[in-house]
């Protein structure tokens, strides 16, 4: 049997896009950001040792964000979350922008607001969980060809030569 090796694109995370009803981006407000399922498997065992089952429940997601608290703009995460409290909104995801060949994520979440201040000495952070409604949706940025075909061909003088 063949088996295929698939290949994996590790990334860094550190140029994401986070817009709310695809508008502002506050993905410089937010230092972690997770998307995440939750749900799991629900047993049954009948009396007999071939009566074991295991059924898939059906998976709901949550976006947590970490942030630092910004309350001097009328414009921040901050008041955004505060003034939109309890509201269903539009977030797009994209935990790696800086490249082609991402993932956005469209979702709609239900909107909570995050706590204010902190400890001494250190920057006031909130983290907040957004409940999405149903399930993301992830859209492919494909991968854009670096050059053309003609962009590749070398003219003789522009070969390399043997040292």
């Amino acid at each position: 049997m063949v088996v295929s090796v698939i290949e994996v694109t590790p990334f860094i995370e550190r140029n994401a896009v986070v817009t709310f009803a695809g508008t502002s981006d506050f993905a410089k407000a937010i230092s972690e950001v997770t998307l995440a399922p939750s749900g799991g498997m629900v047993p049954f065992k009948g009396l007999k040792p071939t009566a074991v089952f295991n059924f898939a429940q059906s998976p709901t997601w949550e976006l947590t964000l970490v942030y630092a608290q910004d309350w001097a703009l009328a414009t921040s995460l901050s008041r955004y979350l505060f003034d939109n409290q309890g509201k269903n909104i539009s977030l797009t995801l994209n935990v790696n922008d800086a490249v082609t060949g991402t993932t956005n994520w469209a979702m709609t979440v239900s909107v909570a607001a995050g706590s204010v201040g902190g400890a001494v000495d250190g920057v006031a952070t909130a983290t907040v969980t957004l409940g999405v409604v149903g399930a993301p949706v992830p859209t492919l940025i494909p991968v854009a060809l670096a050059a053309s075909d003609d962009e590749l061909e070398l003219d003789d003088d522009e070969l390399p030569t043997a040292s």
